[in-house]
């Protein structure tokens, strides 16, 4: 049986970012800058959310004599899906808290 569990603060800021252009193939590098994620804690989120089909990977093309290869990301289908629920979870649960809650022993 899959356990399924809801993402961690670092997952939902790394498909926060991917959310923005949904289609734009990502690098590793851009996202460390822009989710302020360590590269120890943000290759594996892209590794694991690649691993279950809600990212696609691919190694850069064209590269430039004495430039690495770097691996390109960006959401599937699947992930789009996971990022629109995960980045709209955060709200729902502010609104659940903003609306007033019966106060114990209240008439």
């Amino acid at each position: 049986m899959t356990r399924v569990r809801k993402p961690s603060a670092q997952t939902v800021a790394v498909l926060r970012a991917f959310a923005r252009e949904p289609s734009r193939w990502r690098y590793g590098y851009d996202l460390v800058r822009e989710t302020e994620l360590k590269a120890g804690s943000l290759y594996p989120i892209l590794m694991r959310l690649a691993d279950r089909g809600q990212l696609e990977a691919r190694w850069e093309t064209g590269q430039q004599p004495g430039i690495p290869a770097r691996h390109l990301y960006r959401l599937t289908a699947a992930g789009q899906a996971l990022a629109a629920e995960a980045t709209s979870a955060p709200r729902a649960r502010a609104m659940v808290r903003a609306e007033p809650q019966p106060q114990a022993g209240g008439i």
